[in-house]
């Protein structure tokens, strides 16, 4: 008779999906190993989500010092050490990755830092590492490898001319310049921070609108806030003829078929991500793919008995919220802790200023679906808390369905819009209608006045407007 299996789950990555899988199972009391070839937390922990909002801190932190005086403060020159401003962003980044290998060990969860392949279903082997060569037999996989920055073909990141979010993170000196390729929340976060410390930015977008994904109306108001904070901005624009230089990186920025020259000191490229499947799987190993990323049904399996995926690597929206929460329902489900649910709504953040947040669908999804609907606006101007605070800037949009109240989608751009959302996100999973929204007590003054009142305002009811 064969040995039994030593795990009842290894997870493959350490990210916002594979640690958080981990700890549930190992919250479940199953034998769980996390294998990670950097360290727990990956990408969004140590070199994303987390280090880039404290980078955005310190921008934020700085423009409103330069405001000072508009708060009765006087002070003199306000000196950047920009070395500092990423050494705390790494000390964040390596406290919070310590956080989660204390988790690890609270929750038993073995953490093995390497690099892991799949040999056959219930097999997994070190291929890196320092337990290179060892094998783990498992009941069950879970991969959670998820995504890496997709760079042009050519191109080659190398940290002072050529970059990515990551090499970026870990600079220590500000280019004089940087031209943007990609206008999505990486690129719009980052062109934010490094204008806020006087880098001379220019965005090249090839779609219509800066944040393709959110609504026009947001995106169009972000736009203008950029430029007036002076960001260059090119849309409906595609970068060609790329070259690197001695002394920087120029191209083409080509609109209605007309190349204008660009020239910079750097180059950030922020154009999507691609699936990290490299040495993932044997040859005896295959998965069901869908545009290269692994597919998978509704309780979160693949096409292989006993290996499940969860998080980037199958796919967008490519959020770590989202990551996190298909990880705990992939491995309740694993293990019979109820049904697992599939993801049908999800808040999407831009961390830039103004904030971005939305969730549901945009005017623009309504419209194409043929939906009846009324759409109510509140803007920050008419905020009390939002004028005390001299962040006046952004408005609030809710859609709701014209028959029952329904909210179909939220937008949200402006001070805090990135926690705002969740009320409306709370609304939408609890099926809460605009009536329920505005007959809801919100404490004066909030900024989560403007959320009921926006409510109001699909109906005409906006008491200050």
């Amino acid at each position: 008779m064969a040995d039994e299996p030593t795990y009842d789950l290894v997870v493959i990555g350490g990210g916002p999906a594979g640690y958080a899988g981990a700890i549930r199972a190992g919250q479940l009391g199953k034998k769980v190993a996390c294998v990670e070839m950097e360290r727990a937390g990956g990408t969004c922990l140590n070199w994303g989500c987390i280090p880039s909002k404290a980078l955005l801190k310190s921008a934020e932190l700085y423009r409103t010092m330069q405001h000072a005086e508009d708060f009765g403060f006087t002070v003199g020159d306000i000196k950047v050490d920009f070395a500092k401003v990423v050494e705390r962003s790494r000390g964040v980044a390596n406290q919070m990755a310590k956080g989660i290998e204390f988790l690890f060990r609270k929750n038993k969860v073995e953490y093995i830092r390497g690099k892991a392949q799949i040999n056959v279903p219930g097999l997994v082997e070190i291929t890196d590492g320092e337990d290179k060569g060892k094998i783990l037999s498992t009941k069950n996989i879970l991969i959670a490898t998820g995504c890496r920055a997709r760079m042009l073909p050519g191109l080659q990141p190398d940290g002072k001319r050529v970059m990515t979010a990551r090499e970026i993170l870990d600079r220590r000196d500000l280019p004089k310049s940087c031209i943007v390729l990609g206008a999505g929340a990486i690129g719009m976060e980052f062109a934010y921070f490094m204008n806020s410390f006087g880098c001379e930015v220019t965005i090249v977008e090839m779609l219509p609108n800066v944040l393709p994904v959110e609504d026009e109306e947001v995106s169009k108001f972000v736009e203008r806030a950029f430029k007036k904070q002076g960001i260059n901005i090119l849309t409906d624009t595609k970068a060609d003829n790329i070259a690197v230089t001695d002394d920087g990186v120029t191209l083409d920025a080509v609109k209605d078929g007309k190349p204008t020259p660009l020239k910079a000191e750097s180059l950030l490229v922020a154009i999507g991500v691609g699936a990290n499947m490299e040495g993932l799987l044997s040859k005896k190993v295959r998965l069901e793919m869908d545009r290269k990323y692994i597919k998978v049904d509704r309780h979160y399996n693949t096409s292989v008995k006993g290996i499940y995926a969860a998080g980037d690597i199958i796919g967008p929206p490519w959020l770590a919220h989202v990551a996190t929460y298909e990880a705990v329902q992939a491995v309740n489900g694993i293990f019979g802790h109820g049904e697992p649910r599939p993801m049908e709504r999800f808040p999407g953040c831009t961390y830039c200023q103004p904030q971005v947040a939305s969730i549901g669908m945009t005017e623009r999804d309504v419209k194409e679906k043929g939906l009846k609907y009324k759409v109510g606006k509140f803007p920050f101007t008419a905020s009390g808390k939002a004028v005390a605070a001299a962040e006046s800037d952004g408005f609030v949009k809710l859609i709701v369905a014209e028959e029952d109240g329904e909210i179909l989608g939220a937008h949200i751009t402006g001070h805090e819009a990135t926690e705002l959302i969740a009320e409306y996100a709370l609304g939408m999973e609890l099926e809460a209608t605009w009536e329920e929204i505005h007959g809801t007590i919100h404490a004066h003054p909030t900024l989560s006045e403007a959320l009921m009142e926006a409510a109001a305002a699909t109906h005409g009811e906006a008491i200050h407007i």
